[in-house]
Parts: structure tokens; C-alpha cells; sequence
């Protein structure tokens, strides 16, 4: 106990400045010397050590802290870009739907707007050959009539007869319409414009072509829904397409269409992974339609899926 006082003494003399050992205890060993400096030193290192694993905690602190905001940063990022998406998408469908409306409202007003009147005809009144009137027709030259001048000797304008409208919708325009948004890409809207043709003529000789295009319409948003990874929606978008493709040869046998949607049909069997039914199909294809350019492509397609 002796000796670690005198130690202990010895450095407080050390720290507080002192020139000499000797002031403090009047005796010091070189010993004691250097066991003071021994216990300096390795408070020292100790005190060093302490303050680097305080700055060590403290950056790892920070670290994590700059890490957590990143995360929050990054989610909230992702987020804002999911929001956007969503919108871009809200938009783009409202704005297809509106379009949509529009089409189909023209569609129903123009022909009720160019109807003429019927009770139209009744209400001119009848002109008796004892009564001098200006004629009312035009010619079948197409030239108005000449203005008769009265007895009073006061001239009138010619009286020139109102034609009938003629801007009602021909069956042609709106499946041209509806064949333009198919080439725009546009497939909702040519689904629906060509349902339209066939609703309002369906006995048109365009109407199997009609059909069939509603059965592209489908067949490409099944590869849209795919490309963008919704399995689900394509896998029905191709059920549908197969149902379309077979209401060409149901309700239009004689359609030049025919034997395409049969290929077409096929094809899409194939996708839904029911090879043995697209086999069917291409081979009823070949027997039916055996002169048509669909009927080579079926041998062909045949060929490839038949074990050798």
C-alpha cells in the first residue's frame, strides 16, 4: 500500500508540473519512475481507445441513420412513380372511353337527324290548276325555276326546293371507323366500333370481315396484357379471341374471312397450349378450304407439330 501511495504521489507531481520527484515525497527510485510512466501511458492508450470506439459508435449511428433515409427516400420515390403510372393510366382509359362515347353518339344521332320528316309530304299544301303558283320543284336538270313575275308587276326571288340531307352513316363508314382504330392500335374502340357495324347491319356483306377483325382486336391486346407480365388477363384475352375466330365460320360460312380466322384460331390454341385442338382446327382447315393460301400455311404448321 506503501508503494502504490508513493506512486500515486509521483504522479500527481507528473500532471500538476512539478520539476522534481524529490519536491513531493523527498525520495524517488528510478523504479517508481517508471512505473509511473508505465500507468500514464496506459491510461493514455486507454483513453484513446475510449474515444475511438465513441467515434466509431457515433459513425455508425450516422451510417445508419443516412441509411434509413435512403430506404425512405427510395420508397417514397417508387411510390411517386406508382402514383403517376396510375394516373397516366386513369387518364389514357378516360380519355379512350370519352372518345368512345363520342363515336357511338354520332353514331346513333346522325341517322335519326338526316330521317326527313314523315308526315313532311302531307303537310305541303295542294297546288289546283286554276290557281297560278310559282313552281315549287326543280327541274331534272338540276336548274332552279325562273322567278314569275305577278300581275301586279313586282318581282320575287325564286322559290328553290329544300333537299334531303344525305350525311346518314353508310355501313361502309363505320367500318372503315372502326378499321382505322385497329391500324391506330386503338383495339378496345375497334372492338366496339365493329360491333356497332354488325349490330346495325348484319347481313352486310362486311360483316364476316367484321368478325374477324374483332378476333385481331383480341389476339393483340392478349399480346399487350403478356408483354406488360399480366398473365391472367392475356390468357383471357386469348379465350375470347378463340370465341370471336369461331363465330366468323358459325355465322359466316361464305365470309373470304373463313378460312382465316380458322389459321387464326388455330394459333391461338397453340398459345393456350392446346396443341391437339389447334391441330383439329388446321386439319379441318385443309379439308375445307384446300385451294385457299391459309390451307399451305396449315400443311406447314402441321408438318412442324407432328412427330417425325
Amino acid at each position: 500500500m506503501a508503494g502504490r501511495g508513493r506512486r500515486l504521489l509521483l504522479a500527481i507531481a507528473l500532471l500538476g508540473g512539478c520539476a522534481h520527484v524529490q519536491d513531493v515525497t523527498g525520495v524517488a527510485t528510478q523504479q517508481d519512475l517508471v512505473q509511473v510512466q508505465t500507468d500514464v501511458t496506459i491510461a493514455q492508450q486507454r483513453a484513446q481507445r475510449a474515444l475511438g470506439e465513441a467515434e466509431a459508435a457515433l459513425a455508425q449511428v450516422q451510417r445508419r441513420e443516412r441509411e434509413r433515409d435512403a430506404q425512405t427516400e427510395q420508397r417514397l420515390a417508387a411510390l411517386g412513380q406508382r402514383v403517376e403510372a396510375l394516373t397516366a393510366s386513369v387518364t389514357t382509359l378516360s380519355s379512350q372511353v370519352d372518345e368512345l362515347n363520342g363515336k357511338l353518339d354520332a353514331m346513333t344521332r346522325q341517322p335519326r337527324a338526316a330521317a326527313p320528316p314523315p308526315n313532311a309530304r302531307a303537310a305541303a299544301p295542294p297546288v289546283t290548276p286554276s290557281t297560278p303558283t310559282p313552281s315549287t320543284t326543280a327541274p331534272s336538270s338540276g336548274t332552279p325555276p325562273a322567278a314569275e313575275a305577278p300581275q301586279n308587276g313586282t318581282a320575287t326571288p325564286p322559290v328553290v326546293a329544300s333537299r334531303p340531307t344525305t350525311n346518314a352513316l353508310q355501313p361502309q363508314d363505320i367500318y372503315q371507323a372502326a378499321y382505322l382504330d385497329f391500324s391506330k392500335g386503338s383495339y378496345p374502340l375497334a372492338i366496339a366500333g365493329f360491333r356497332e357495324f354488325l349490330r346495325r347491319f348484319p347481313d352486310q356483306p362486311l360483316a364476316g370481315a367484321a368478325q374477324y377483325w374483332i378476333g385481331e382486336a383480341q389476339f393483340a391486346l392478349a399480346h399487350g396484357y403478356a408483354n406488360a407480365g399480366q398473365t391472367q388477363q392475356a390468357n383471357e384475352a386469348l379465350e375470347q379471341a378463340v370465341q370471336e375466330f369461331r363465330k366468323v365460320l358459325a355465322n359466316y360460312p361464305r365470309s373470304d374471312k373463313a378460312p382465316a380466322s380458322l389459321y387464326k384460331e388455330a394459333l391461338v390454341l397453340l398459345e393456350l397450349k392446346q396443341a391437339d385442338a389447334a391441330q383439329q382446327r388446321l386439319q379441318y382447315l385443309i379439308d375445307t378450304f384446300p385451294q385457299s393460301e391459309e390451307s399451305t400455311l396449315a400443311r406447314e404448321r402441321l408438318a412442324a407439330l407432328r412427330p417425325r
